[in-house]
């Protein structure tokens, strides 16, 4: 059974910072492209940060400069640390894990998520 976890999240103050983990088992974590990703109430889930296989990352633009993807491939657990949070981005954040072929099929799993709230 392939399942990922988050944790870390929680209640921070504006300008505080968090880090996120994503736990995965039941596949090989190396070889998987993984992403973290927000939901806000009422709105579309949006992609924050993603990182490829060979640690390729990239940001979305709000969060460039404050927020850092990584990868432990040995511990098969991805990480969001995430610095100067605005109240905006309170959400549950979401992790993932893809691989896909060169013809576009693949498989993609997510995580439960994990409350980040950013409130005085």
């Amino acid at each position: 059974q392939v399942q990922l976890v988050e944790s870390g999240g929680g209640l921070v103050q504006p300008g505080g910072s968090l880090r996120l983990s994503c736990s995965v088992s039941g596949i090989t974590f190396s070889i998987y492209n993984s992403g973290w990703y927000r939901q806000a109430p009422g709105k579309q889930r949006e992609m924050v940060a993603t990182i490829t296989s060979g640690s390729s990352t990239n940001y979305a633009d709000s969060v460039k400069g404050r927020f850092t993807i990584s990868r432990d491939n040995a511990r098969n657990t991805g990480y969001l640390q995430m610095n100067s949070l605005k109240p905006e981005e309170t959400a549950v954040y979401y992790c993932n894990a893809r691989f896909a072929f060169s013809d576009g099929a693949g498989y993609e799993y997510w995580g439960q998520g994990t409350q980040v709230t950013v409130s005085s």
